[in-house]
This record gives structure tokens, sequence and C-alpha cells, in this order.
């Protein structure tokens, strides 16, 4: 895009996100600081991103004729994903008749919405260094893949996301229960899952990477720790040594590069010294990446925006040891509040983000603390005590 419109108008510059939690609702606040008209869309009311977007709609975005209507009346100049759970075969149909344009490309998003299309590009066709893996689609296939790969294992939907359906099988007696738990866990319902080998490795990694009309950029590395497959922390930088960053850089635009268009890319990779293993991408913004909020000049978000707006990003500029630790709220309501939010927000360099979501049924992530300091230690230990000191009333 060389020129944005007025909101509202017959100029107007047009955007629907397809999917509407905590990322879309910056990526839509993002794109507003240019005027953009962002349309917000997701299976359920009052998403974070419904919250400030122009207009919304509640539909199953799995449900193809739903979602061709909704881009067909709304005429949009940009479909943006944020969710893997999409009609991706429509947003192709719809590319390929010229009615709308997929951010990055609508082959980005049928490939990266199941991790078997992105691992078979990432191993097969680009020969990338990844974890040993077998998918299964009944449960004799799966057995075998188990006993191919070796115990223990990781048991994943091939469309899931924030842990759901995810397993490690230790022994035989595993094997049943992963496998229920992964039918149940799978964004589109039962189906084919992955079984991974363990690898090795030292730690891993979020490798932002951004693709824009003037080539590609990196966010610096970030660490996180996962528990139950979802992501608990994340720090920025994460020390690595000069080559195994070089071996992670080349990884990432070599995925990036084969997945195409304009946006934000989170590269997940595992480390072991200087070797990098490939493990996923997400042609979007990364919950990991929320800690940019506090620790760059342009969070993952701003640059998603510049990116898909066809901007130059001449610089990506990060502030030092930063860390975010999230707010997790468990049991079952539809009018959480927090409290205690002086005690948070009463040490220097902190921040506050409250995703808005309408309810919690189990366990649900609701928001974010964010804090800097002289260490990635003291950083990560800020906004631990900040995110602690959030008082939950259901």
């Amino acid at each position: 895009m060389t020129q944005i419109g007025t909101p509202f108008s017959p100029t107007a510059t047009k955007i629907l996100l397809c999917g509407s939690g905590e990322l879309g609702k910056e990526v839509a606040i993002e794109l507003q600081r240019y005027g953009v008209e962002v349309i917000a869309v997701d299976a359920y009311e009052n998403a974070p991103a419904m919250q400030v977007a122009d207009r919304c709609h509640v539909i199953s975005m799995l449900d193809g004729e739903a979602l061709r209507s909704v881009i067909e009346s709304e005429r949009p100049d940009l479909v943006v994903p944020e969710v893997e759970a999409i009609a991706t075969d429509t947003l192709a149909e719809l590319e390929k008749a010229g009615l709308v344009r997929v951010a990055p490309t609508a082959r980005a998003t049928q490939l990266t919405m199941n991790r078997e299309g992105i691992r078979r590009l990432a191993a097969e066709e680009l020969s990338l260094l990844c974890s040993p893996y077998k998918f299964a689609e009944e449960f004799d296939d799966f057995e075998k893949a188990i006993n191919e790969i070796g115990m223990p294992c990781v048991v994943k939907p091939i469309m899931s996301s924030s842990g759901k359906g995810q397993s490690v099988v230790k022994s035989a007696e595993d094997i049943e229960s992963a496998w229920k738990y992964a039918q149940e866990g799978g964004r589109a319902g039962k189906g084919k899952v992955i079984v991974e080998g363990f690898v090795d490795f030292d730690y891993e990694i979020t490798l932002l990477t951004v693709r824009h009309s003037d080539g590609t950029g990196f966010c610096d590395p970030i660490g996180h720790r996962q528990e139950d497959g979802d992501y608990r922390e994340s720090w920025q930088p994460q020390a690595m040594t000069e080559k195994a960053l070089e071996n992670a850089k080349h990884i990432a635009k070599s995925v990036t590069d084969a997945l195409g268009g304009h946006g934000i890319f989170g590269v997940e990779l595992f480390v072991k010294g200087d070797l990098v293993y490939f493990s996923e991408v997400s042609p979007r913004p990364h919950d990991t990446g929320m800690v940019t909020m506090a620790s760059q000049d342009l969070s993952q978000f701003a640059l998603h925006a510049r990116a898909l707006l066809g901007l130059p990003i001449p610089a990506i500029r990060q502030f030092g040891p930063t860390a975010s630790s999230v707010i997790l709220v468990e049991g079952t309501s539809d009018k959480v509040s927090y409290g205690n939010l002086r005690t948070v927000l009463s040490e220097a360099d902190t921040q506050l983000r409250l995703f808005g979501k309408p309810g919690v049924n189990g366990r649900r992530r609701m928001g974010v603390c964010l804090a800097r300091a002289e260490t990635i230690e003291k950083a990560l230990e800020k906004a631990k005590r900040s995110s602690a000191s959030v008082e939950i009333a259901l």
C-alpha cells in the first residue's frame, strides 16, 4: 500500500482481522494509529480486538461460507489472519479471484495453520535441522509412530495453540491418554497428530522476523519458559553465541522467504551450543513477543502494522534486559476483576496489560506484566513480582 485513506469514507484503507484475541487487539491499535479502518472477526462476542475495532463480526472462521460472506460484504483491502483455525481454502480462493489480499499470503496461512504443512516445508523442502517426527491419523498408526520415534516424545494435534492437546509420552501407559487428549485439543476437532522426538537443547527462542518492503529484519532473540505447552514468561535479549544467532537467522530467513509476503513471523527454535533446530513458525505476532511492548521502540505489533502497510522499517532499537510474566486466571467467571494494581505498578520500569477477555472457564491468560532492569534475571524477577501481585476476583 502506498496510500492510506480516511476511515468511513470511499478512500478508507480497510483491514479485516481473522482472530481478535490479545495479539489481534494490539495489531488493531497499531493499525488505527495510521488511520486504518479495522474490522475484527472471531468466534465469540466481545473478544479483545473487538473492543477497539471499528466494526466486528462473530462467526466460526472454519465455516468457509460464513467467512466468505463477511469478506464479500466488507470488501477489505487486506485480510490478516491472527489465529490458526480459519477456512484457509476459502481465503486462497478469494485471493486467487482477486477479491482480497491475504497477509502475508494465502499460501503461508495454509501452510502454517497446521504443523504438517510447515514441518514438511522446513525439513523436506528446505532441509533444515528439525527434531525427528511422524504424523498419524489413526490410533494404530499413532502407536507405530511412537515406537519408531521412541520415548519420551511429544504429541500435538497438527492444528492447535497455547498447548491445547499437547502432551509428553514417557511410557506405554501414556499412549492412549495422549491420543485422546490430542483428539480433544485440536482446533478443528479430531484428526491427525504429530509425534516429535525429544531434542537435547540448552534453551528455546522465538526469533521475530519481519519481512517488509525493504527486505528482512530481526528482533533480538526472545527466551521463554513454557508450562503445559503455553508460555508463562519471556525475556529479551536471550544470550546466544554469535554462531548460534547466525544459524538462527539463516533458518528464520529461509522459512520466511519460502512463505513470502510481508509481516511479522514468530520463528520458534531450539538451541544446543551453536546448533539450531527449527520447531515452528507463526505468520503473525507471537505470544512470547509481548515482551517487545516494553523492550523495543517498535513492538512486534508496530512492526507488523508497518510491514502490512508497506511502510519502511529502517531500524529496530532494543532498550536492554526486559521480561514479561503472564497473568493466569483459573476458575469460571464472566465478570473477572483485577485489584491491587497500585502495588503491581509500584516499581519503576514496569507496565501492565489487561486483555479485557470477556470471561474464563478453566484456565486462561488474561493479562501480562512487563519489566525492564539491569539484567535479564532482575527484569524477570520484577515482572514476576508484578504479575503475582495482581489480585483476582471471579
